[in-house]
């Protein structure tokens, strides 16, 4: 069995292009399902803030939708991909991340009054290069352990090599004080690293990198905004008109919300009073109108979702697909994971958005881009049931 599994590996890795045999239709329903209730809440929440500010209703969802359909489509084309091309530019990307994340330091702000340097302006195209960041740890952490999965035994490789690839992307990004995407990709990438072979007693060199990294905040001055947003998640009070104020409006949306919710586009809340509800604390909206038992049902969607991906991973066909699959889907629930904490208050508020409801395009296409790798190793594992 083993024998022809890695024959079916090697003939996907170079037959080509396009990818034969059958997506998952699970882990396809479940994107799409989880796409289609974010833009439904999307609109419910962002009409009211699009009025007053845009003098249009439809103006979030009118652009949203547009990227959705631009990313399901994107999505299914690559899922028709080989994920194995990706392999050839692991360092392209990462290298080019890690100077688009420099980049960000040097240059002023790109975005007119902004006072973090989290985004770049590409002719009409904003974006956050912590984006495609995440992205590169996943690509080239699946390329370089499936491709030295032997040396994961070894402190060498396992922790001084793949952990400078990714203090170095952790420590451009925290620069820019965002914090939650240094969160996200720190934790990817030692996950990653643990599901590649990593021995229990080399994790202490991720609590080093861990160190390390609260030594570059200290030195960088970065703390003083840490400790802000510690100081008012422990009391949101304190500054109920300024700094607490969107913590305590959301708990407000949440609460209102009981069992039932008011119903879908009821919510008090996001005339105005939970500022900009769109995007990082949309799910308060959706707990202010879908009561405690919607919500847990997205909630839900969004496990079925990350065990589903990590099914498809148990059944790739090598270990490189199995890495994809897992940082790609690992990602997705992290990200929620945190999310639901922030806009509940259960740990401090580090401004990262909901995957699939969020406002954002170019996060939104990469999201479904990155789900289509999913599908297409998903369909690698199908032409192994099917021979």
């Amino acid at each position: 069995m083993e024998t022809r599994r890695k024959s079916v590996a090697k003939k996907g890795a170079t037959s080509g292009i396009i990818q034969k045999g059958k997506m998952d239709i699970g882990f396809f329903a479940l994107v799409t399902t989880l796409l289609t209730i974010g833009l439904l809440m999307l609109f419910s929440s962002s009409y009211a803030y699009a009025l007053a500010y845009f003098g249009d209703s439809y103006h979030f969802i009118k652009k949203q939708a547009l990227f959705a359909i631009v990313g399901f489509v994107l999505m299914m084309l690559i899922s028709k991909i080989n994920y194995h091309i990706y392999r050839r530019f692991a360092w392209v990307i990462y290298i080019i991340s890690a100077i688009m994340l420099l980049a960000l330091l040097i240059l002023p702000p790109m975005v007119e009054g902004a006072t973090q340097k989290r985004w770049m302006v590409i002719g009409p195209i904003n974006f956050q290069p912590s984006e495609i960041g995440k992205f590169a740890i996943i690509l080239l952490f699946s390329h370089l352990i499936s491709a030295n999965y032997k040396q994961m035994k070894t402190f060498k490789f396992s922790v001084v090599i793949l952990g400078s690839l990714l203090a170095l992307i952790c420590g451009l990004v925290v620069v820019e004080t965002h914090l939650s995407a240094t969160i996200l990709i720190f934790c990817i990438g030692v996950c990653l690293m643990i599901v590649g072979g990593l021995k229990g007693r080399y994790i202490g060199g991720g609590a080093a990198i861990g160190v390390g990294g609260v030594a570059l905040m200290i030195t960088t001055g970065i703390v003083g905004y840490g400790s802000d947003r510690f100081k008012y998640w422990l009391d949101p009070w304190a500054d109920a008109r300024g700094k607490g104020y969107q913590t305590i409006q959301s708990l407000l949306a949440i609460g209102s919300g009981g069992l039932l919710g008011r119903g879908f586009g009821l919510s008090r809340q996001k005339y105005l009073w939970v500022p900009e509800p769109h995007n990082d604390f949309i799910f308060a909206i959706v707990c202010e109108e879908l009561g405690l038992i919607g919500a847990m049902v997205i909630i839900l969607l969004f496990c079925a979702l990350v065990w589903r991906g990590f099914m498809i991973a148990m059944r790739a066909t090598d270990k490189f697909g199995t890495l994809m699959a897992v940082g790609l889907t690992f990602q997705v629930g992290l990200q929620a994971i945190l999310n639901i904490l922030v806009v509940t208050n259960t740990i401090p508020n580090t401004g990262i958005s909901l995957p699939f409801f969020s406002y954002g395009g170019t996060a939104l296409i990469l999201l479904m881009a990155q789900m289509g790798i999913v599908l297409s190793i998903s369909r690698s594992s199908n032409i192994e049931k099917s021979n």
